[in-house]
């Protein structure tokens, strides 16, 4: 019972402190609760703040490889280290947490779609769509994805307090951080024409965009449709939603955007986040090289 209250305070302490979102939030505890349950096992007895705070590197280790045992990656076994750490931290005190080396993850380079991928991904969607309305809600979506930069969680986060629409859209992303971002014309029309349509009245306090009973949208309902999408087009398997904030900053960048402005655009706490894209950019230059050049 201790540990579940100490779990339960770490819960709040996440969400109210740290400004965790919520899906992080459920993925630490889980991770917790994990914890716990392994060590309970692993030590033959139970658990207690005491006990926790004198958590051995051997530990972890043996934690981490029961986790790998079950199909963990090396990336999802280094967030996996990071959250066992900060409960360590925070349920058995300072110096609760030993050294121990996390699994190397090669950083990958985001892949960007072409504009007109984009385009053609966005129609699809809309044209397969169950009903009218539900199209041109998907179609204003993946628009201010892609020509907004917004993440899948902030757009579908939007309520009707942004009607009517302006030169710019207040978001609030991460850890609540608010941000600006501007709204080319045609993202406007998107939603205002999905506004237009909807069937469900859209107040100030609700949410924007709506699923087909009435409640907020689901993303995952919007990651189906463009998998749907892609399989009929023949697009890549890295084509999601994600991706098209990708190809907005990636796009940006090779036109001329400075990091500094990317960075606010994105809603990126460090500049170190942003600076990926710039391995992005490098590498289209490379492969525009590679297949134009004749000594290439």
């Amino acid at each position: 019972m201790a540990m579940q209250a100490a779990i339960l305070a770490w819960s709040d302490h996440l969400a109210q402190n740290r400004r965790r979102s919520a899906h992080t939030v459920r993925a630490y505890v889980a991770t917790a609760h994990r914890l716990v349950a392994f060590l309970t096992g692993h030590w033959g007895e139970t658990v207690s703040a005491g006990r926790l705070g004198k958590t051995s590197a051997a530990d972890l280790r043996a934690y981490l490889a029961f986790r790998r045992g079950e199909g963990l990656g090396n990336a999802s076994a280094a967030r996996e280290l990071s959250a066992v750490r900060g409960f360590l931290a925070f349920a058995g005190g300072e110096g609760a947490t030993p050294r121990l080396k996390g699994p190397r993850v090669k950083k990958g380079i985001p892949r960007p779609i072409s504009p007109d991928e984009v385009v053609s991904l966005a129609e699809d969607v809309a044209e397969n769509a169950a009903e009218p309305w539900i199209g041109a809600r998907d179609w204003a979506v993946l628009l201010l994805l892609y020509g907004a930069g917004l993440r899948i969680g902030e757009a579908a986060g939007l309520t009707g307090a942004i009607l009517p629409l302006g030169a710019t859209l207040s978001v609030t992303g991460k850890r609540a951080k608010t941000r600006i971002v501007p709204l080319l014309p045609q993202v406007r029309e998107a939603i205002e024409a999905y506004a237009a349509s909807c069937p469900w009245p859209i107040a100030r306090s609700e949410a924007l965009f709506r699923g087909a009973r009435g409640g907020p949208l689901d993303p995952t309902l919007i990651r189906r449709a463009v998998r749907a999408a892609r399989g009929r087009l023949g697009l890549s398997d890295r084509t999601t939603p994600h991706a098209l904030r990708h190809s907005f900053a990636t796009h940006l960048l090779g036109r001329g955007a400075d990091l500094r402005s990317l960075q606010e655009l994105l809603g990126h706490a460090s500049l170190s986040s942003t600076q990926i894209y710039t391995a992005v950019d490098a590498a289209h230059l490379l492969d525009v090289y590679r297949n134009a050049h004749p000594r290439a």
